[in-house]
């Protein structure tokens, strides 16, 4: 991070090694703890209304802050094609660890927030024990590959996927099609967390549109069954979508995000 407050340090790190090895590219700022750190959903970049919105936040209340780009992603290298849970969970914790310092809240959305909850689950095989303090999830969408996806598959795209090794369907927020992989899946399957008690070790906020049409709010219902009891909080927006990007969701979030930063700050 930067050695003054609010002031944003763009760079890259090298993740994995050989030809695996791909650049991520990253903007952190130095601050006060807990620092929060951005996880954006499929096929999002650091660049977004949400992530940009959070940056400000940093500044203004001179906290740390670390946004970043998955391989595939915004100005990251590597292929999207050859993404996966396990391989972007291992981006998030590198850049974590060479980016960050102290104890911090990760702001998750949609995929992100299945990546935090295997940062969590994973904390001490990543060196992250203790550092990860709360939970900021929105839109969550943890297992999204078996819970949302295969449920609603067709026959031709189960075909497609076998024969082809991938599917695409159109997307609502870009010109370019969405891209599911085979690999995407089995990877996926090896990474379940919805299949059990997910003990977090921290306070977790989950703020839901019930207007979304990509993640059911009964997703994010279910997604608390799997969360120790204590320490929960959940929002539900009526006419609340996907993006939760309008100016009163921003709005909500800030919120959300100052509540657990004074939480997890009076609980030392």
């Amino acid at each position: 991070m930067t050695d003054q407050p609010g002031n944003e340090e763009a760079g890259t790190i090298p993740v994995g090694s050989g030809a695996e090895q791909r650049e991520i590219a990253f903007r952190s700022c130095q601050g006060e703890a807990p620092g929060l750190v951005w996880l954006g959903g499929y096929r999002s970049d650091m660049r977004g209304t949400k992530a940009e919105h959070l940056a400000d936040l940093a500044r203004r209340d001179g906290l740390g802050y670390c946004r970043f780009d998955y391989s595939g992603h915004g100005a990251s290298g590597g292929r999207f094609e050859d993404g996966t849970i396990s391989r972007w969970t291992e981006e998030a914790a590198a850049v974590l660890a060479a980016t960050t310092r102290g104890r911090v809240i990760l702001v998750a959305s949609s995929m992100g927030a299945w990546i935090a909850l295997r940062l969590v689950q994973r904390a001490a095989e990543f060196g992250l024990t203790g550092r990860i303090a709360g939970l900021l999830l929105l839109a969550p969408a943890p297992d999204f590959t078996h819970r949302l996806m295969l449920p609603r598959m067709t026959e031709t795209q189960r075909e497609a996927l076998d024969r082809d090794g991938l599917i695409t369907e159109p997307s609502e927020y870009g010109p370019e099609p969405n891209v599911y992989t085979r690999a995407l899946f089995e990877d996926g399957a090896a990474n379940l967390v919805m299949d059990g008690l997910i003990e977090t070790g921290c306070p977790v906020t989950v703020i839901q549109g019930m207007a979304d049409p990509d993640v059911p709010f009964a997703h994010a219902l279910e997604l608390v069954e799997h969360l120790p009891f204590h320490g929960v909080v959940v929002t539900l927006v009526r006419d609340g979508d996907h993006r939760l990007s309008r100016p009163q969701d921003l709005a909500l979030i800030e919120r959300a995000t100052k509540d657990l930063v004074a939480d997890i700050r009076n609980s030392v």
